[in-house]
Order: C-alpha cells, then sequence, then structure tokens
C-alpha cells in the first residue's frame, strides 16, 4: 500500500540531485520547511489540495502512484505553438527530465526513432538551427516567421543547454530503433523549405545536406564503437551503451520509453515534435513489450556488425546525395 512517505519518495526518485527536494515542496505549498518535513514523514496527512499541487507541479499521475489499472490513462502534454509553449519552454521540459534520468542509478532508454532523435541535433548547430527553423515558419507559424529566412545562427544559451543535453544522454544506456525512414522526414523538410524558397542561397541547402552526411557517418562511428562520443573529439564513452536496431517495416512513430531506478516513462510524439508523457505502469508495460518485440524482429547493427551496419548507412547517404544533386542541378 503506498503510504504518503513512499509517495514523497517516489516523487523524490524524479527529482534532480541538485534541487533541494524540502525546499520545493515548502515553496510549492507555501509552508515552512518544519511543516514540508512532517509531511515528507508523514507525521501531517497532506490535504487533498495539497495532494493535486504535488502530482501537477512533478507530473506524476495518481493511477501510477496507486497502481490503478483502468482504461484510461493521464498523459502530460507539452505542446509548442501561438497558443501553447514557445520552444524555449518546450526544451526546458526535455532538459530537466533528462537531468532527472542522468541522475539515476538503474538508467535505460529504448527511443524507436521514425525522425532523427532530438539529443542528436545539438552535436551539429546546423542541423539544430534547421529544425528549429522550420518548427516555427512550418509546424506552428510564430509571428515574425512570415518573411524570415533560414540562418544557420542558434543563441548561444540553447547551443549551450543542448550541448549540455547531449553530454548527460551519452551516459545513459540507449537503445535505437531505426529503418531507412529515419531521415527521410529532415530530407523532405530541407526540399520543401528549398522549393518554398526559405533559403536565401541554394547554398545553404547544399550545405545543410553536406552536414547531414557527415552527421549520419558520425553515427555510423559510434555505433561501430557501441558508445557516443562528441563529434570531432576522441572516440571514449561508456563500452556497449549504445545499441543500435535497424527495423524495415516495424517503426510508425517516435516512441521513448525511460527506466529509472525501477520507474518507467512514456514519450509519445504528435504533431511532429509535441510530446505526451506518461507513468501509468500498465501503459509503460505494455510499450515495453512492443518496443521488445521490435528488437527481436530487429538486425543489430551496433558493434560487430560491420557488413549490415555499412550497407544500411550507404543507402542512408545515397539518399542525402540524391536531394543534394537534384538541389544542385535545380
Amino acid at each position: 500500500m503506498i503510504t504518503q512517505e513512499s509517495l514523497f519518495q517516489y516523487i523524490k526518485n524524479r527529482v534532480p540531485s541538485n534541487i533541494s527536494f524540502v525546499h520545493d515542496i515548502s515553496e510549492l505549498l507555501g509552508i515552512s520547511y518544519d511543516s514540508a518535513y512532517r509531511r515528507i514523514r508523514d507525521e501531517k496527512e497532506l490535504t487533498l489540495e495539497e495532494f493535486k499541487k504535488i502530482c501537477a507541479h512533478y507530473n506524476v499521475s495518481a493511477d501510477a502512484l496507486f497502481n490503478i489499472q483502468t482504461g484510461n490513462i493521464i498523459f502530460n502534454s507539452r505542446a509548442i505553438g501561438p497558443d501553447g509553449m514557445t520552444f524555449k519552454m518546450w526544451f526546458e521540459y526535455i532538459l530537466n527530465d533528462i537531468k532527472v534520468i542522468h541522475s539515476g542509478k538503474e538508467r535505460e532508454m529504448i527511443y524507436a526513432a521514425k525522425d532523427i532523435p532530438l539529443f542528436q541535433y545539438f552535436d551539429f548547430p546546423e542541423i539544430a538551427a534547421f529544425k528549429t527553423y522550420f518548427w516555427h515558419k512550418a509546424l506552428f507559424p510564430f509571428p515574425g516567421y512570415e518573411d524570415k529566412q533560414f540562418s544557420f545562427q542558434v543563441p548561444d544559451e540553447m547551443l549551450s543547454a543542448g550541448r549540455h543535453l547531449m553530454a548527460m544522454v551519452r551516459t545513459i544506456p540507449t537503445v535505437e530503433l531505426w529503418n531507412e525512414e529515419t531521415i527521410t522526414s529532415i530530407l523532405r523538410q530541407i526540399d520543401y523549405c528549398y522549393v518554398s524558397c526559405f533559403f536565401s542561397q541554394k547554398e545553404d541547402a547544399i550545405r545543410l545536406t553536406e552536414v547531414l552526411e557527415t552527421w549520419i557517418k558520425h553515427v555510423q562511428h559510434q555505433a561501430e564503437c557501441g558508445f557516443r562520443f562528441q563529434f570531432g573529439s576522441k572516440p571514449e564513452g561508456i563500452a556497449d551503451s549504445f545499441k543500435l536496431y535497424y527495423n524495415e517495416v516495424l517503426l510508425s512513430d517516435n516512441t521513448i520509453l525511460i527506466s529509472m531506478d525501477g520507474l518507467k516513462t512514456t514519450y509519445l510524439t504528435y504533431n511532429i515534435i509535441n510530446v505526451l508523457v506518461t507513468t501509468n505502469p500498465l501503459f509503460c508495460s505494455q510499450i515495453e513489450k512492443s518496443l521488445r518485440i521490435i528488437m527481436q524482429e530487429s538486425t543489430l547493427i551496433s558493434g560487430t556488425s560491420a557488413k549490415e551496419r555499412n550497407r544500411f548507412f550507404n543507402h542512408l547517404i545515397e539518399k542525402i546525395k540524391m536531394i543534394r544533386e537534384r538541389i544542385a542541378l535545380a
């Protein structure tokens, strides 16, 4: 049975280690440190309103806490748009989540990647700049972007945060599931922006495809090593912490399952980049089972699988070259 003390322990495990949990509870509920301690130790019962505030603040569902198994699943939505979050707010949510995962002792990430995984954008600022521009320009039209053309500039603050994000992700044991369509989305977006005259000059579109090819070769090198490392640096990392699988037909969306110290969280994307998040145990268990089945039906192309790995990445590079040649000849 969930006690109030175990409830707080459950939530505390999800808070970054650099944050004072007692201070956080004190600020959230508007109470003294002593009152916060008494609630955490189960010496004073939470009111229903306090319980509601805590669940909302830490994005935790009551179903997950009490293992209530119903057909209703509660998701937390993180949506970008003029009527929702700014990209900066959205990115801060992702960064905070990764900080929590990074602080765990037992961690695993399984990422079914229909598109380029977000965490990999910031090794190459050009890709981060393009994706950010595309979301603001075409996907969620923001004021001020009506006549704005693409620029390779990325705000220093965002680039720094993105690289911090990647540094943490590199330490999290990760399984990624790819297929040949994983880079199709960005290739179509580049082509669309070129045809729509969103590039100020053809050379910018060509340069972007060249960076994309370099990035693909970097992922190939990381798969060969079996761990992630920063582009341009000496290949050093945690052995066997990056496993890459190729699946020919089964990937239909971007799904991320995080396992951390016995807790599981599922992230589902919608509208390209918006995210639905749930900690519902039954749902997360179903997602994990599905992803494990896909892994069994996939080909491991990291580590020693050189022949299959080279065949897969060579095909991706050919797709990039085809787009580049078409733009160059236009």
